[in-house]
């Protein structure tokens, strides 16, 4: 087996109803695809809660229409971008579907991003209009907003109609399949950030696939406590809306809170990043009081085993289910519910009507069970790197026959023989060392099979220095020695790294992700007071 396609149902069932079809693609507005329809079938369901509220489907269907007239108001156009710094409020949700219905792009930005980025994510998207969550954060941390330019603060905002929104007012728009829904900025491994162009046809291919493997039911309460600005948080406001649930957004300073919340308001559901799974764990060590939680989801960052296991013993009868995803075409596999158990380190096979390859160096399908770097095909591929035409063509390849669209993840991994996916990394976590081939998350998942150790980052080798471990310990009086000394228990001598520093804690993106740039930093600053 070379390639292989997998789901439920053909392929043709999500693009017809993604894309429709005929010579001239077309895709109803995607917020008439999952807020017009949820809020036709279930207007009084409670759609969207945070710290302050609650909207009901027919209220979030007012305030989108409401924020659309809005931007009629600022001159904002079809095509031009809106850009939003806002956190983990109902509001979000009402700009995201409001931007959509007239037409226009939405660039969500993470009020956490700083000035350096920031500034370079202004110039690259010109926005018509930027939306700020807080009036003080104009000219925060060195930022000046680009003149000309209006900046309007959410509570300024009216957001409220007089009853619901009469259909024939409605102010949504019909777009083509490939008129873009969402600039999303991702950092990569450079200085500047760059755009994932995400037109509304794979948008909402993306979003319906998905919501075919996970399965969200009308009673579910999806607990988001992962930024909007990160795609991983911004989709869940899409699959509650197909599965007419509830979304419950919490914020990066209510995370002490988190469990709390998430009982008093019967939350079912919760994508997880790493840090969240910790998090979690800790706080049920003090309260063991029982959850409605049924379901874990998992991608961005994987979550190692032992965490799995220790969120299955802290929210018993909670299944976890693994996913495996790029920003380029929002997801590639969902393993089913438990299926690690089966599987140990799968993340699942391609999504319904798409394809996974695993190719090697020179471009071509590899067997089962070989690593190689890992290629999409489908119709959730997007539409390239936002005005970057080399790295599009780089990571966004057209066969020039057939037309059709080849994604180069730079992930690595391999297929088993019923074509789920085990990934072992980017390109740049795979290396030589003493003649030895490995990878960085081999390392980790051995460092993380060591009694005492609850986290582990490897930084792989570069060219003035060799590799370097970091550990969080359980407990106090863990030494790098012993990580050392254990470490040699369990992978050959070339693959045990010679510096081992034990830390509090992992620095963390604003994603939640570990941040290999500060550790890097940590070890330039020390190096320099040696």
């Amino acid at each position: 087996m070379t390639a292989t396609v997998f789901g439920a149902f053909p392929a043709t069932a999500l693009i017809d109803d993604a894309v429709g079809t005929g010579t001239a693609p077309r895709v109803d507005n995607a917020a008439e695809v999952f807020l017009t329809a949820a809020a036709a079938r279930r207007p009084a369901a409670p759609a969207v809660r945070d710290r302050y509220g609650v909207w009901t489907y027919a209220e979030l269907d007012a305030a989108a229409d409401a924020f659309a007239r809005i931007l009629d108001g600022y001159g904002v156009a079809p095509g031009d971008r809106v850009l939003a710094r806002v956190g983990s409020v109902r509001e979000f949700t009402a700009l995201l579907y409001g931007t959509w219905r007239r037409g226009a792009v939405l660039v969500p930005v993470n009020p956490g991003m700083k000035a350096f980025h920031l500034k370079a994510v202004l110039a690259d998207s010109a926005p018509s209009l930027i939306v700020v969550e807080e009036p003080e954060r104009t000219g925060a941390d060195g930022l000046f907003w680009p003149s000309g330019v209006p900046v309007a603060v959410v509570g300024d905002l009216d957001l409220t109609t007089a009853g619901p929104v009469d259909p024939a007012a409605r102010t949504e728009r019909t777009v083509p399949a490939d008129r873009l829904a969402l600039l999303i900025y991702t950092s990569g491994s450079t200085s500047a950030p760059k755009a994932v162009a995400c037109p509304h046809g794979p948008v909402v291919f993306a979003a319906r696939a998905i919501a075919a493997r996970l399965n969200y039911t009308p009673d579910d309460v999806v607990l988001t406590a992962v930024p909007l600005s990160f795609d991983y948080g911004l989709y869940q406001i899409l699959l509650t809306a197909l599965a007419g649930a509830e979304l419950l957004l919490s914020g990066p300073a209510d995370h002490p809170r988190l469990l709390g919340f998430a009982r008093d308001h019967g939350a079912s559901v919760v994508p997880l990043v790493p840090s969240l799974g910790e998090l979690l764990v800790r706080l049920t060590s003090r309260d063991r009081r029982p959850t409605r939680i049924r379901l874990f989801t998992n991608t961005g960052a994987a979550l190692n085993a032992p965490l799995i296991a220790s969120l299955r013993e802290a929210f018993p009868g909670a299944a976890v289910a693994p996913m495996y995803g790029t920003t380029e075409c929002k997801r590639i596999t969902v393993l089913e519910p438990d299926g690690d158990l089966a599987r140990p380190g799968s993340v699942g096979p391609a999504l319904p009507g798409t394809e996974v390859l695993v190719l090697d160096d020179d471009g071509r399908p590899l067997p089962p069970r070989e690593i190689g770097e890992i290629a999409v095909r489908g119709p959730h591929v997007m539409a390239g790197y936002w005005r970057a035409p080399e790295p599009t063509a780089l990571r966004f390849r057209r066969d020039p026959a057939s037309g059709a669209v080849t994604l180069h993840t730079g992930d690595y991994g391999w297929l088993d023989d019923d074509g789920h996916v085990y990934f072992q990394g980017r390109r740049d976590d795979l290396f030589k060392r003493r003649g030895a081939r490995m990878s960085s998350v081999e390392i980790e998942a051995a460092t993380l099979d060591i009694d005492g150790v609850r986290e582990a980052a490897l930084l792989v080798p570069e060219e003035d220095r060799d590799m370097v471990l970091f550990v969080v310990g359980e407990r106090p009086g863990l030494t790098g020695e012993q990580v050392l000394a254990r470490l040699g228990d369990r992978l050959e001598a070339a693959k045990v790294p010679d510096v081992c520093r034990v830390l509090d804690a992992l620095p963390l993106t604003p994603n939640g992700k570990t941040d290999r740039k500060e550790l890097r930093r940590r070890l330039v600053e020390d190096s320099d007071g040696d």
